[in-house]
């Protein structure tokens, strides 16, 4: 299941329950947004042209050290 935000148009604007909603999921997404971020400036993703199954232990171990330095 895919969630996404709700849109607003000139005629129709948000409710105060959906512009809650989408603050929810921006606070949500952000942190997994930063860390493709991080990924892509360290070029990480660029070196694996090999097993897919490395590929998953980097990115785990990648997303342990994000997190730690986000809790830090």
């Amino acid at each position: 299941m895919i969630v996404t935000g709700f849109t607003a148009s000139r005629a129709h604007k948000l409710t105060t329950g959906q512009k809650e909603v989408n603050r929810v999921l921006a606070v949500g997404r952000a942190p997994v947004e930063h860390g493709f971020a991080d990924l892509k400036n360290w070029r990480t993703l660029t070196k694996l042209r090999t097993d897919p199954a490395r590929a998953t232990r980097l990115l785990r171990a990648l997303l342990v050290l994000t997190n730690l330095e986000v809790n830090r």
